[in-house]
């Protein structure tokens, strides 16, 4: 098991220079790497990552001595970087590569495990020295190497660690999960976690922000200050929205051996124009990713439902289906005369929770071996070997 584990740094003026350099020299490689390769593959060749670099290598020290200002790694791993990016279009898990701007791509750049030593609150660089770190490395284990990037005007390394897997410890409990805009998650417990909106709610320093900025003359310094204000702004909203997620995520794999959540088509909703914004500032998708990630990596897992399955029209106690119901419909009130529910007004997400907790402990085969009572505010207790 590889962790990552990324770290602020507090680099001198002269180290900022040296990281833009490095970061420069690594974006330059990469397209002069991208620009080859196209001509290679138009001009019928088999062109490979390792090909690439040798024939860069050749012409380096006559054309391009400003390379060797800084680590061989800014150089060296753009063209891996290359070929792995490659090899995903081709698989057709990605996009085909596109060449890097100076101003809209990421800085950054790689140090192997031998371009680099650690030590406590600082790291050791070549042609560099010793940069200081904001935390030391929480993680022991192998480190197979870093990747030093810049977000907003702030500098970060992140060191890769090869651990041993954890011991996956076994956690009875079972929950379900509805996710909406109203409230990030409806747990089936009943419990309900806000969501914040941040992007909503920092709009109006973003508009005004932006505003400044495209007033100022292009080039000037006056707009340099103004795009660093720009970028602030979002990296805090981006860093209070993982905050939240995180939180969540981590509380919920450490409680739960099994969370059910709905299969939603998330590239879909944000084709929605109306609602665009809205599921882009809820970062529902991350939300999936990490909560998988981290119940997977505790012994759990995550079961999804149907996205067609009627988890809000449907009564989790008798399973009468209210088939009218619209989006402005939050109280879910069940016209079956025999259901115990019947006209009892309840949440509309929490009955969708319930609802979902239970088709996925169908989907996995164990809905004859809970106990009754998968309605009530309590946990639901799974086999002993249910993971």
């Amino acid at each position: 098991m590889i962790k990552a584990h990324k770290i602020r740094l507090h680099p001198t003026a002269e180290q900022v220079v040296y990281f833009a350099k490095a970061a420069g020299t690594a974006r330059f490689v990469w397209n002069w790497a991208l620009a080859e390769w196209n001509r290679q593959y138009e001009a019928g060749e088999k062109p490979t990552a390792l090909k690439l670099k040798k024939q860069f290598n050749e012409i380096r020290r006559e054309h391009f001595p400003w390379t060797w200002e800084v680590t061989k790694n800014a150089s060296d791993q753009p063209f891996l970087d290359l070929g792995k990016a490659f090899t995903a279009f081709f698989a057709g898990r990605a996009h085909r590569p596109r060449f890097k701007s100076k101003k809209r791509s990421k800085p950054s750049f790689y140090l192997a495990n031998d371009q680099l030593e650690l030590g406590d609150h600082r790291l050791w660089i070549p042609k560099l020295g010793w940069v200081n770190m904001a935390e030391k490395l929480r993680f022991t284990g192998k480190v197979t190497g870093a990747r030093i990037t810049k977000s907003a005007d702030w500098w970060f390394v992140s060191i890769q660690v090869e651990m041993p897997d954890a011991v996956a410890v076994k956690r009875p409990g079972a929950i379900g999960m509805d996710v909406g805009l109203n409230r990030l998650a409806t747990l089936s417990t009943g419990e309900g976690v806000e969501n914040q909106a941040f992007l909503k709610t920092a709009l109006g320093k973003l508009r005004r922000a932006n505003k400044r900025l495209h007033r100022r003359k292009l080039g000037s310094n006056n707009r340099e200050k103004a795009r660093r204000e720009v970028a602030r702004l979002h990296y805090r909203i981006t860093c209070m929205r993982d905050d939240v997620l995180h939180k969540l995520t981590t509380r919920l794999a450490n409680c739960y051996g099994m969370i059910g959540i709905e299969d939603l088509n998330i590239k879909g909703l944000i084709k929605n124009r109306r609602v665009s914004r809205a599921f882009s500032d809820a970062a529902l998708g991350k939300l999936f990713s990490l909560l998988d990630s981290k119940v997977t990596q505790r012994g759990g897992q995550v079961v999804k439902v149907g996205r067609f399955f009627p988890s809000s029209k449907t009564c989790h106690c008798c399973g009468w289906k209210w088939e009218t119901m619209t989006l402005g419909d939050r109280v879910f009130r069940c016209q079956n005369a025999v259901c115990p529910y019947y006209q009892f007004p309840q949440d509309r997400d929490q009955n969708a929770g319930q609802n979902i907790l239970r088709e996925a402990l169908h989907v996995i085969g164990l809905i004859d071996q809970v106990v009754t009572g998968i309605g009530s505010d309590e946990d639901v207790n799974l086999p002993a070997d249910a993971g």
